[in-house]
């Protein structure tokens, strides 16, 4: 009699596993996302897979680190986001929307890892090495030192990779790779777990780079199982903005630099170009001041970004009104229009309150609480903010103007800019003045308010 496969039953979202299958995930909360998937033989799964050499107990301070070099991509945004270059043995899981440039962009980076002298190879399970060739020869790249494989069996990738021994590797994508350790069909929550683990074993057994294409969900997070994200080195995500010719890639985790670090590309027909000032971006103001606009100044990564908030305060025509963010966190701009109730008198309890980050970039910080509330403030009075000022600074309960972090730096990104005043807290008060910016400095909501009067 043939003996019964073995199954699980494992959430599709958190990655979860359970004995029976439930209509809700118990850890994530998530309804429909458990899935029944086959293990496969045992036997199978001890025979398959890369065997590399048999580690070695070593006292850390023995450990070689002569591998810890980074390579670069050619391509400087990138290159931030992945923490000033390619980590050698790093697995780097790069995930976007369809037609959002991963293909290309990883294309870009091989080239000019390739033109470098770097051995590079392209493993390609969902185009034909001809539909590559033909991209690159729209965006002008040289093909000369670019290997191609046309695979899509992990055991098989490894075997050339040991043939060819290449540094930088590019597997597109990890839904359509297929392993013997598992009988499920590609793209299952088993075979993509077993096929990263594999790749990344062969990574950190011969110090070789590679980069894993993964897809996304209709939510726009990655496809597959939650431990995937736990596998890889690096998952970055790549983006569009609301203008369609932008991208952002963004690092979600990164174990080998800044996790908040953003890299700005514009779409061309030349493909994805870095944009040297991304401040432009999200500064593209009408010519008319109206109420409503504020500037202010965040921090991502390493650097300062301008941004533009615009907040629309109008008579509710229902009895619930609404309260809608877009780009920030909903639940702070309600706290916010709490403390403005509170400390500054101005009540928006009948009013419906929109607010927006311009562009299309998330903010998380709270260093742009002052802008959002000046916005806010601006649309419900009807006063303009002049275009050439801005405000940062993060809001308490009690209405005082909190320091945010950086404070210098943001100001000499907005006299870089152009600007001539800016409205922070006082402790953000720089010792030196800045050439062409005067500083208000404020304590409490009060004083903001005054000076916006």
């Amino acid at each position: 009699m043939a003996k019964k496969q073995e199954t699980a039953f494992v959430c599709t979202e958190c990655g979860a596993d359970f004995s029976k299958w439930l209509g809700q995930c118990s850890a994530c909360h998530e309804w429909n996302t458990v899935k029944e998937i086959r293990l496969g033989k045992s036997s199978a799964r001890r025979g398959a897979g890369y065997s590399g050499k048999q580690s070695a107990v070593q006292l850390l301070s023995e450990v070689d680190r002569s591998h810890s070099k980074r390579l670069s991509t050619g391509i400087v945004e990138f290159n931030r986001v992945l923490g000033q270059g390619i980590v050698c043995g790093s697995v780097v899981l790069i995930g976007g929307a369809p037609g959002a440039g991963k293909s290309t962009l990883l294309l870009q980076a091989l080239a000019n890892s390739a033109a470098n002298g770097v051995p590079v190879l392209y493993v390609s399970g969902e185009e034909s090495p001809q539909q590559i060739a033909e991209r690159a020869d729209r965006l002008g790249l040289p093909g000369g030192n670019i290997k191609m494989l046309a695979e899509t069996s992990v055991e098989e990738i490894c075997k050339v990779m040991d043939q060819e021994k290449p540094q930088i590797v590019v597997i597109d994508s990890i839904q359509v790779v297929h392993t013997r350790a598992s009988d499920s069909a590609p793209g299952s929550i088993s075979q993509v777990r077993e096929s990263a683990a594999t790749l990344t074993h062969y990574a950190k057994a011969t110090n070789t780079s590679i980069f894993m294409v993964g897809h996304v969900t209709k939510d726009q997070s990655l496809a597959g199982p939650m431990t995937l994200s736990h596998i890889v080195d690096a998952q970055v995500v790549l983006s569009s903005t609301d203008d369609s010719r932008y991208r952002i890639l963004r690092a979600d985790k990164n174990r080998f630099g800044s996790v908040g670090e953003l890299g700005f590309f514009a779409m061309t027909d030349r493909g994805l170009k870095e944009v040297k000032n991304p401040s432009a971006m999200f500064l593209s103001r009408s010519g008319t001041p109206a109420s409503g606009s504020a500037v202010t100044v965040i921090w991502e990564g390493t650097r300062p970004l301008l941004v533009e908030i615009q907040a629309l305060v109008t008579e509710s025509q229902s009895g619930n009104p609404r309260r809608l963010a877009v780009g920030l966190d909903q639940n702070r701009i309600a706290m916010l229009l709490a403390v403005l109730a509170k400390h500054g008198g101005l009540a928006t309890a009948s009013d419906e309150v929109y607010v927006n980050a311009v562009g299309g970039i998330r903010i998380d910080e709270t260093s742009s609480d002052l802008a959002a509330m000046m916005g806010i403030v601006s649309s419900l009075q009807d006063r303009v903010i002049p275009q050439d000022s801005l405000y940062f600074g993060e809001i308490g309960l009690n209405g005082e103007i909190r320091p945010v972090a950086n404070g210098e730096a943001r100001l000499k990104e907005a006299a870089k800019h152009g600007f001539k005043r800016a409205v922070i807290p006082r402790a953000n008060a720089p010792q030196q003045p800045v050439e062409g910016l005067e500083i208000v400095a404020v304590e409490s909501l009060v004083q903001a308010l005054d000076v916006l009067y």
